[in-house]
């Protein structure tokens, strides 16, 4: 509130006085105009309309079992649980293993489509301004390949898992699985992260290690896409939220909000605006996204996953950051994330 002005009328000096006011109040009023302006031209979408990648340093990998249940890379050695080094050198006994573990993710967005080799459907966003100031989002195609660490030019995380049970059960995923940030104070990347098993099949216990390791679906009914954290935003990402989609949502305890993901390449003369990156504007383009499975921050519940039968599964896990999710924006461009897996054939 600005600070009252009063003027002394027995003096000549009354009349230019309070016309110092009138013109105070107008430049003030014409501030208000101007910053306004500034404040929409400026204001937050989804995707990095800088371009910045996410500094995922130190993205933990930790994948664990529970119950009558074993794991392994390869389909061939079994463990109870198996690190991010043990995905990494994964080849030695898997000679067709593509673990993609890059120290370095980028924004992309798929709707869950495999092509013919059962690799998901992954795009890579780029946004650009024109010449009208507004923000054209292009996109490329992005297929995993072998690599870990700064050796890895991957945009995402993509690797293989091999479960094991001497009778069929239900899978859960206990509530040590998550996606938390690194860090003091969260920026909100991990709200945009997606994760997604493919069910590529199953083979009899003591079958061959090529037959197991060839196991490879194209099937999209065998994709199971997760979103955790779900109902938590920053206060950025909710203005995104209003921005791109006109949705009001909070801090906390939010409701599920839905997105359209990118279903094809996108060239930079098709013209298409961020705000108009919906299948509404682009059936083409774009599809609406029904995730699996979603879960709150910091939920501590078993959920279940699929039904698992006996003898060995091969199960291919998808991490990435969701660009057409409204917590990538900007702010969320920098970050460590830690990914912990927990499988389990017991309900709780």
């Amino acid at each position: 509130m600005g600070k009252r002005i009063r003027t002394r009328k027995i003096y000549y000096y009354e009349e230019v006085e309070e016309d110092s006011v009138d013109k105070k109040k107008v430049a003030y009023l014409l501030f208000l105009l101007l910053m306004t302006g500034i404040m929409l031209a400026t204001s937050t979408y989804a995707w990095f309309t800088t371009n910045r990648i996410v500094k995922v340093d130190t993205l933990n990998i930790k994948v664990q079992s529970e119950g009558s249940l074993e794991i392994s890379v390869d389909g061939i050695n079994w463990k109870p649980g198996i690190t991010q080094e043990e995905l990494a050198a994964a080849r030695s006994t898997y000679p067709g293993s593509v673990n993609q573990l890059p120290s370095l993710i980028e924004p992309v967005s798929t709707v869950g489509e495999l092509d013919n080799r059962g690799f998901m459907n992954m795009y890579l966003g780029v946004v650009k301004s024109n010449s009208m100031g507004d923000y054209i989002l292009t996109s490329t195609k992005s297929t995993e390949i072998e690599g870990n660490g700064e050796l890895s030019d991957g945009k995402f995380v993509a690797f293989d898992l091999f479960l094991k049970t001497t009778e069929a059960k239900d899978l859960y995923l206990t509530g040590k699985s998550g996606v938390t940030y690194n860090g003091n104070a969260s920026v909100g990347t991990e709200n945009a992260i997606r994760v997604a098993f493919v069910n590529e099949g199953n083979v009899m216990d003591g079958s061959g290690s090529s037959v197991i390791q060839s196991l490879a679906t194209t099937n999209r009914d065998n994709v199971y896409i997760w979103e955790p954290n779900y109902d938590t935003h920053t206060l950025t990402g909710i203005s995104n939220a209003l921005d791109i989609y006109n949705i009001t949502t909070s801090l906390n305890g939010a409701q599920y909000i839905p997105y359209d993901g990118v279903q094809s390449e996108i060239s930079e003369d098709e013209n298409i605006t961020l705000k108009r990156s919906f299948a509404s504007y682009y059936p083409n383009k774009f599809f609406r996204v029904t995730p699996f499975l979603i879960t709150p921050s910091g939920s501590n519940t078993y959920q279940k996953f699929i039904n698992l039968p006996s003898g060995i599964t091969k199960i291919r896990v998808y991490l990435w950051l969701e660009g057409q999710d409204v917590d990538c924006e900007n702010n969320a461009s920098v970050g460590d994330l830690a990914f912990t897996l927990e499988f389990s054939t017991n309900p709780s």
